[in-house]
């Protein structure tokens, strides 16, 4: 139990470095200053400077912004500091990445690839779990929610909609929006990605 929790984090460490790392090349490939994205983002110069140095964990509101700011999903961004990956995923191949702070853990099922639109992402929030995204990463991105257990509060397209177990809430996404576990127990839900 300790070797495997030891290997996960290392992984993760591995994955963290491989993202900030990205992270500062994005920034460099377009001549942007820490300033200068500091400015598109809302985010401050000290906490992108500590980020790209991995000296911070990002959190899915932080990566959600940087994704704006790129022209990229998540998905896609976390695709890009994978290795290459293979047509069929197994399981134990699958990339997670946790947000211990905000309580959301998002397992890539399905990753980007080339030639393909489309992704599949399981998520897990814990009660009381409340992440708010000021815009998306890219306009018009149509997402398809489908609650595996628990209950899921979305809002997006300037409503809220209440998803149970069974429920799929489909949208595309132009603004804002929030995803809320009210609990009492976590959610865990499938989302397809579909870029435009």
């Amino acid at each position: 139990m300790r070797d495997e929790a030891a290997s996960r984090s290392a992984v993760d460490g591995q994955v963290e470095a491989r993202l900030a790392g990205r992270l500062a090349q994005l920034r460099e490939e377009r001549g942007w200053s820490l300033d200068e994205l500091a400015q598109r983002t809302g985010v401050s110069r000290s906490t992108l400077s500590r980020l790209e140095r991995t000296e911070i964990s990002p959190t899915a509101a932080l990566l959600n912004r940087l994704c704006a700011a790129y022209g990229r999903t998540m998905s896609q961004l976390l695709a890009e500091v994978e290795e290459e990956p293979p047509q069929l995923v197994r399981a134990g191949q699958q990339m997670v990445w946790r947000d211990e702070g905000s309580g959301f853990t998002r397992r890539s099922v399905s990753p980007p690839h080339p030639g393909l639109r489309g992704e599949l992402v399981e998520a897990l929030l814990r009660p009381g779990a409340d992440i708010s995204y000021d815009r998306p990463p890219v306009p018009g991105l149509e997402q398809h929610v489908w609650v595996l257990e628990g209950v899921l509060e979305i809002t997006a397209g300037g409503g809220v909609h209440e998803i149970r177990a069974g429920d799929c809430l489909r949208f595309r996404l132009w603004d804002r929006s929030r995803f809320r576990c009210p609990g009492p127990d976590p959610v865990r839900y499938a989302l397809m990605i579909v870029l435009p």
